[in-house]
């Protein structure tokens, strides 16, 4: 599995989440304890989207980066999810640690990461995965496995022992936060909150009612 990078901030783990100032920060402190806690895909989290029609769409993506910027994952632009976002540029997440007893929504407009991005990103993946993703046409139907496969083998036909370039149509998204809310598991169900919304150039931290 290809690393999470998280950029910004030093991760600080605070006694009292709930008063922290900055959620990057905060992020970042989190995601370093749920590497070390969860035993498969800590960065998987559920994405939400919504076609042009408004109804919405969830799914399960992997976080890619994380800086001040925002939320980064990476898809096929001909994919729903890449349609959808196409109509409608605004999506939101979750992750949720079980073993940590913790979660993390996030909400706001998407952007498409730069070329430059996207490349390095894709450059990173297992060869057999960069072939994948020209071979697939996602979200189509498909006749059956064999047709998968039948794919697969003539991309690999045609690219050989050569380089597997990124195909225009596969590119990364960045989830640009306009809130970000942090939750903790508490007996009877008397959770920890807190929310963050942006305040010009920094955020606003709110403790919630659980």
């Amino acid at each position: 599995m290809n690393e999470l990078t998280i950029g910004g901030p030093a991760a600080v783990i605070l006694e009292d989440f709930t008063r922290a100032e900055n959620p990057v920060t905060l992020f970042a402190a989190w995601m370093k304890e749920a590497e070390a806690a969860e035993p498969n895909d800590p960065n998987a989290m559920a994405l939400a989207t919504a076609g042009s029609d408004g109804l919405p769409d969830v799914r399960v993506v992997l976080l890619k980066a994380f800086d001040e910027r925002g939320f980064v994952f990476y898809t096929n632009t001909q994919s729903t999810k890449g349609e959808e976002l196409a109509a409608n540029p605004q999506a939101a997440l979750v992750l949720h640690w079980k073993s940590l007893g913790r979660q993390i929504r996030a909400r706001g407009p998407v952007e498409r990461v730069t070329d430059a991005e996207a490349d390095a990103y894709f450059a990173s993946r297992h060869r057999e995965s960069r072939i994948g993703a020209i071979a697939s046409q996602q979200s189509r139907p498909v006749a059956d496995r064999t047709a998968l496969m039948d794919a697969v083998a003539a991309v690999t036909e045609r690219v050989g022992h050569g380089a597997v370039p990124r195909p225009p149509h596969w590119t990364g998204f960045r989830i640009l936060p306009s809130s970000i809310e942090f939750w903790r598991n508490g007996e009877f169900r008397l959770h920890d909150r807190v929310r963050f919304v942006r305040d010009g150039a920094g955020w606003r931290g709110t403790r919630l009612y659980p």
